[in-house]
């Protein structure tokens, strides 16, 4: 019997709690989706010993229309609370940022606000480019066990059927010139005048960058950084070239110019990649220039903009939790300070 927290709550669910919600809400469950899905390294399946410090436990993910989950919300959670235990197959019951431990009820158009900044499928390329990558993985992660009425499933099968081509080519472009523009070729400009603060930056934001654009490249959404290698080791087909490289670049005893030469060979992969896959135009082997750098991928960052649709050319895409994080200061100041220190593991020294 697997014991994975996902599974462990799926039992949770299908033994205890949808019995319940069956028998007293049975309208109410034919509209909701139930699964293991959104937030939490869980959710991927990732979670560690480490992540069990906070918001850790068996959880069960639902979401309804928002006008039932205004109606009724707190009449399931006192229903359903009422019966169940404190711990099942020797497991916590979950609360995090929803409330309601064990059931989390949320309205489906604020789960989707919060996540991706709309409450529905995107259906402009401008909406899709204003969407955080990261948090499309919150969308298509995990599992759903019951969607009667298949709301949740729908926008989660969009989602997995990848961007739209424009719009990918679109990020594409933008990741091309901010790992080139202002990674690689700003790490030559810091190097160049000593600067180890602003190597430090620009090496960190290329690396990323660069790892980002090869999700692209293999048509992956790219999680969060902290998961980024994980899933970074497993593209079907740049992992194998860019891993080694990647690994070494990030070790701190590799050098300066060394981490810049592992960049430039980043560079010539991702685009004899895009040359490969009919995205640019086969063009001559370049040189760089020992004031600026290799800014190759630039040269594809032109082209691509040159090409995109008109309505896109200068919609720059969102790379940043910023729906995310407004919900998230709206819950902090929910909780008393003391409640949030020990979520944040914060306690008095004597």
């Amino acid at each position: 019997m697997e014991n994975t927290i996902t599974a462990v709550s799926r039992r949770f669910f299908e033994e205890v709690v949808l019995p319940i919600l069956e028998r007293e809400f049975p309208a109410e469950t034919a509209q909701t989706a139930f699964g293991l899905f959104g937030y939490g390294s869980e959710a991927l399946e990732l979670d560690d010993n480490f992540s069990r410090d906070h918001h850790w436990g068996l959880r069960i993910d639902a979401l309804m229309p928002d006008s039932l989950f205004q109606s009724r919300r707190e009449q399931i959670v006192q229903a359903v609370s009422a019966n169940l235990p404190a711990a099942f197959e020797g497991y916590p019951l979950r609360e995090g940022h929803i409330a309601g431990a064990g059931l989390a009820i949320d309205s489906l158009p604020a789960f989707l606000t919060r996540t991706i900044g709309i409450d529905r499928t995107p259906e402009t390329y401008e909406e899709w480019l204003n969407i955080p990558e990261e948090d499309i993985t919150h969308i298509i992660n995990g599992e759903v066990w019951s969607d009667t009425d298949g709301r949740f499933t729908a926008i989660r099968e969009a989602f997995q059927t990848y961007y739209p081509e424009p719009v990918r080519l679109r990020r594409i472009a933008h990741w091309c010139r901010y790992f080139s523009g202002m990674g690689a070729y700003a790490l030559k400009r810091a190097l160049l005048r000593d600067n180890e603060f602003y190597a430090t930056t620009a090496f960190a934001r290329a690396i990323r960058l660069g790892v980002q654009l090869a999700f692209l490249l293999d048509r992956r959404y790219f999680p969060y950084d902290k998961w980024l290698m994980t899933y970074f080791e497993r593209l079907p087909r740049l992992a194998t070239p860019l891993f080694p490289l990647v690994t070494e670049a990030v070790r701190l005893s590799t050098g300066w110019e060394r981490k810049l030469e592992l960049l430039d060979a980043m560079a010539d992969i991702l685009d004899a990649t895009m040359v490969a896959d009919g995205i640019i135009k086969p063009h001559p082997k370049f040189r760089g220039s020992p004031t600026s750098g290799y800014r190759l991928l630039e040269h594809a960052y032109a082209e691509l903009i040159q090409n995109a649709p008109e309505e896109i050319k200068g919609v720059v895409p969102v790379w940043e939790q910023i729906y995310l994080e407004r919900f998230h200061s709206k819950y902090v100041d929910s909780l008393d300070l003391d409640v949030w220190d020990s979520i944040l593991s914060l306690h008095p020294a004597s």
